[in-house]
């Protein structure tokens, strides 16, 4: 395992192990998000919640005891999340995406993050191995459900919780957000999506991901199986980086555009094109 970080110091190896890659896949965690400014549950642990832990209001036993105080969390954190933009490293690999596609090959993007950024930035999204924050399903009959943006100010927490909405399916169930909870299953059609897509991969980045929440964490290991090459991009060691064939050390908003600009699958902005 190499670490790497010096931008300007880029080993040919790695370099070419992106310029060659026809079909990376891209695992990404919370710390690309936190680059736009999304913050941690432990930063929205304010107002109305302040007396709660993350782990006390993300599960199904917290929503049944309160429905409108989990509820109201998660739309404000929605609001949060709407209020913030993709950032630089989003923007390369949706347009490592796009560039790859045109030439015929394929990048594959599974995340644990619940937000849309990749999307935003352009990107396809195979599959959000922790669910959508923006997707809401009836917590009894599991019939999704459409709403608007939520009307929370992001920047003040609420002052008082709202009821989740009634579903409109089955006319007896409340509708609740389309996350992962503890204790909860992942989503096995994204998850298996994710699995197939390393199995398949010619390189596999980790961004911004510590690999410790499992089963998601284990994703990298399928490559390791199969030879394939492993690069992480954070800015400290993970549970992960003893297994990576590179660690680049950094914020993967910088990194990111340095690092495929370098290796030639992105234009260098400097050059005017």
């Amino acid at each position: 395992m190499r670490r790497i970080s010096d931008v300007d110091d880029l080993p040919g190896e790695l370099l070419d192990l992106i310029a060659s890659a026809r079909r990376p896949a891209v695992l990404s965690g919370a710390g690309i998000s936190a680059e736009s400014g999304i913050p941690t549950f432990r930063e929205v642990q304010t107002g109305l919640w302040e007396r709660f832990s993350a782990q006390d209001l993300a599960t199904v036993e917290a929503f049944e005891a309160d429905p409108a105080l989990v509820w109201t969390w998660y739309r404000w954190r929605q609001a949060l999340i709407d209020a913030v933009d993709p950032n630089p490293g989003h923007r390369a690999l949706a347009e490592w995406q796009h560039r790859l596609a045109a030439a015929g090959g394929r990048l594959s993007i599974s995340t644990q993050n619940v937000d849309d950024l990749h999307e935003r930035a352009g990107a396809e999204v195979l599959g959000h191995l922790h669910g959508a924050i923006a997707a809401h399903r009836c917590a009894d009959c599991g019939a999704p459900a459409q709403l608007p943006p939520p009307r929370y100010d992001g920047s003040v927490p609420p002052a008082e919780s709202e009821d989740p909405p009634a579903c409109e399916s089955c006319d007896r169930g409340k509708l609740r957000p389309g996350v992962v909870w503890f204790g909860e299953m992942l989503p096995m059609e994204a998850f298996e999506a994710a699995a197939e897509s390393v199995r398949s991969a010619d390189l596999v980045l980790v961004v911004g991901t510590s690999g410790i929440v499992q089963p998601a964490a284990s994703l990298p290991l399928l490559a390791l199986e199969r030879g394939t090459a492993l690069v992480e991009v954070n800015p400290e060691d993970t549970e992960l980086t003893e297994v990576m064939d590179f660690a680049v050390r950094g914020g993967s908003g910088e990194m990111l555009p340095h690092l495929l600009t370098a290796a030639g699958v992105l234009e260098d902005p400097q050059d005017g094109h």
